[in-house]
């Protein structure tokens, strides 16, 4: 379950498309009606992705083959960058496989769909969450009544690893007990017979980028 190798632990929402586990889909439900009746449509964007999803991601932006992004929120070209600058810059923005919380089922990205200007379409980049952004007033809301449903978010500052992800929420009591479960040792083991891209560099620099990067503190709001 930690490494986003099961989905015994999920339910499907009422869309019919994501997952979460149950305590934290009830929260989620109950957070949407509390939103609806402020007058914002709360939708799930992501919720569970599992292991294979997070290595397709993980590599097609390793070998180039899918967009990075830089500390900017701009487009980034890795194709001269070593090993390290690579999955340095990638973690910014996208977690190692097997060491996404979207795993856990407890995490999900959120957005109003009604919000996006029509000929838009949704990028999860942080102005739209910032004033003048078309979520302004959703990310105002959320920082006033999240943490009554029992969410927060876990990006909701930069400490030299994971970029801001405003839309990024935690169901705090499950994504607590998970966070305290991951280690080097669980990550490693699910990445046995996989091609991830860089991991010789990423286990020989795990001490480090673990702390920066996966096992993010899980107590601020």
């Amino acid at each position: 379950m930690l490494t986003g190798r099961s989905t015994a632990h999920l339910v499907t929402l009422g869309d019919g498309t994501h997952r979460l586990q149950p305590e934290a889909a009830e929260a989620f439900a109950r957070m949407q009606q509390a939103a609806r009746e402020a007058g914002f449509d709360l939708q799930p964007a992501s919720t569970f992705r599992d292991f294979d999803r997070q290595l397709a991601i993980w590599n097609g932006k390793f070998r180039g083959e899918r967009p990075v992004l830089d500390k900017d929120s701009q487009p980034a070209d890795v194709s001269g960058l070593s090993a390290a600058q690579r999955c340095e810059l990638i973690m910014r923005w996208s977690a190692l496989p097997g060491a996404s919380r979207h795993h856990w089922g407890s995490d999900l990205d959120v957005y109003d769909p009604h919000r996006v200007p029509a000929g838009q379409t949704l990028q999860l980049e942080p102005w739209e969450y910032e004033q003048g952004g078309y979520f302004y007033s959703l990310n105002n809301w959320m920082s006033d009544h999240m943490a009554e449903f029992g969410f927060y978010r876990p990006y909701a500052e930069d400490r030299g690893g994971v970029a801001v992800e405003p839309w990024h929420l935690s169901y705090r009591p499950l994504a607590q007990l998970c966070a305290s479960q991951l280690t080097p040792e669980v990550l490693i083991s699910a990445w046995q017979g996989q091609d991830v891209a860089g991991s010789d560099w990423v286990i020989s620099e795990m001490a480090t980028l673990f702390p920066r990067f996966i096992a993010l503190p899980t107590n601020n709001i």
